[in-house]
């Protein structure tokens, strides 16, 4: 199943929101190491990766551990666009979760989510997480959390849980999960579930339209070709870039690799709101926080494996990337 490289903005900017409303936090801090500046956040059309999206949340958690749960709580379907429409124009539940797990990369998922019916009970299952570890507990709530919101918007009222399941152990703030699902929750389980009657799949959304949703589903099936397009350019510049980070090859470089002018790699990487340096960056910085956390390599060494050519630079770029220095960032390890 596809995952994307690339997702939008909207994640982001609703955690600073949530985040900045709540707790007073500062922007620049919470978008600190992301490469996202505080301007993009204007730019409704701008993509940005995956590894930018998780930095910001990795800024986000350190100032609220329940965040996963907070944000679950307001991504409302509307939050989906095209995809939120021939969601709410669908027939029945059933159908438009089968619709919305048919498009993971417009959904924007980080697991392999599957409906699954039998008898009287249905449920939605959030397996195979595909990125760090120490973000899984976020993922997992905002996943489900907002699959649950989702379901209560497109019936137009809540839907009765009989039960949630998570594969993390019980955090501190356990209590909140009665209430955002309103239901018995388990921890340490086989797997990361809501459970509800399945009398609820054939139930008819309130807004459904044939028409609209024909329509609107051949937009996103448009959508997703074009999306899967714009991936499998990041993927291939992001895996020659990783491939030869000692040595990086330039824009011209790769270019001929990719038998296109620089001038429309250039461009191409434009339309996806990404750049040949920004996804350079993320490499570099992916790779130094890794040789950071083995003690034995000096930071000298580390960027002469990254393609600098001084020590220097690259913990400028390193301050930049993170809001901190190389030998502070290694120091809570050792």
């Amino acid at each position: 199943m596809l995952h994307a490289h690339l997702t939008t903005l909207h994640a982001v900017v609703l955690a600073l929101d949530t985040l900045c409303q709540n707790d007073n936090c500062e922007v620049e801090a919470l978008l600190s190491g992301s490469g996202i500046d505080a301007g993009d956040l204007q730019r409704p059309e701008m993509r940005i990766s995956i590894a930018q999206e998780r930095q910001v949340f990795r800024n986000a958690t350190g100032k609220r551990q329940d965040l996963g749960l907070l944000l679950g709580r307001r991504m409302h379907v509307s939050s989906y666009g095209l995809l939120g429409f021939s969601l709410l124009s669908a027939s029945t539940l059933g159908e438009a979760l089968e619709v919305a797990f048919g498009f993971p990369a417009l959904l924007g998922t980080l697991f392999d989510l599957r409906l699954h019916r039998d008898g009287t009970q249905a449920w939605i299952e959030a397996s195979h997480y595909r990125d760090t570890p120490e973000l899984a507990t976020f993922n997992t709530e905002f996943c489900l959390a907002s699959l649950k919101l989702i379901c209560d918007d497109l019936l137009g009222r809540p839907l009765p849980l009989e039960g949630a399941r998570f594969g993390h152990k019980a955090p501190r703030y356990q209590r909140q999960y009665t209430r955002d699902f309103a239901c018995a929750v388990h921890f340490n389980a086989a797997d990361n579930a809501i459970v509800f009657d399945s009398h609820w799949l054939d139930r008819r959304l309130p807004l459904a339209d044939p028409v609209t949703h024909r329509d609107t589903l051949e937009r996103c099936r448009q959508l997703n070709r074009e999306f899967i397009s714009h991936l499998a350019l990041v993927s291939r510049v992001r895996q020659l870039l990783a491939a030869h980070l000692t040595v990086v090859p330039s824009l011209d470089d790769l270019a001929r690799q990719l038998r296109c002018s620089s001038r429309t790699l250039r461009r191409q990487l434009q339309e996806v709101g990404t750049s040949y340096q920004t996804l350079l960056d993320e490499l570099r910085f992916e790779q130094a926080r890794l040789m950071l956390g083995q003690e034995r390599l000096p930071i000298a060494h580390i960027a002469e494996a990254l393609g600098y050519s001084e020590t220097a630079s690259f913990r400028h770029a390193f301050q930049r990337w993170s809001g901190t220095s190389p030998s502070r960032y290694r120091r809570p390890a050792a």
